[in-house]
């Protein structure tokens, strides 16, 4: 039995050391490869290094508060309010919380009647308004129209033209 089996094996080795099929798969290989060529395009042209000074010496630095906030020109524009005369009582609300409800003239002048926390105030030209330093200019039937003084962003003062319009009584029927 062990005859047979050795048989059997050196005929199955001599059977797939056959080089004929091998050789008609190498005749087809280079065949279908004859004309294919690969293409690797050139590598590409190193520049050389040119390296460059740096000289930030007499460069403003980026970091600097002054480059973030604008620059105070020192004067602070020709309209600046006067902080020493007394404050009126109209001057300690907002100008939006004010209201325009009358208008009664005098002698000539017109008094605005002005509304505020359920109170009421008697203003005239000249007179000051809201927390923006405004002063009224003039006083009509329809609005109280007032100058007031803001700063813009760079600090200076600025004047602002504002008005109060006259506001119809609410809840009267």
């Amino acid at each position: 039995m062990k005859r047979l089996l050795v048989i059997l094996v050196c005929l199955g080795l001599a059977s797939c050391s056959g080089s004929g099929d091998q050789d008609a798969l190498r005749q087809w290989m280079s065949t279908a490869t004859k004309d294919i060529k690969g293409k690797i395009p050139p590598l590409p042209q190193v520049k050389p290094y040119e390296p460059v000074a740096y000289d930030a010496g007499n460069l403003v630095d980026p970091f600097k508060p002054s480059k973030i906030a604008p620059e105070k020109s020192g004067k602070g524009g020709g309209n600046q309010p006067d902080f020493d005369r007394p404050r009126e009582p109209l001057e300690a609300y907002p100008l939006e919380s004010l209201k325009y409800v009358g208008v009664m003239t005098k002698k000539n002048v017109s008094f605005a009647i002005i509304q505020v926390d359920g109170a009421l105030y008697q203003v005239r030209a000249g007179n000051y308004l809201g927390q923006n330093f405004g002063v009224i200019t003039k006083v009509s039937e329809s609005e109280v129209v007032l100058k007031e003084l803001v700063q813009d962003p760079a600090g200076d003062w600025v004047e602002r033209m504002s008005s109060l319009l006259l506001q119809g009584l609410e809840g009267a029927k």
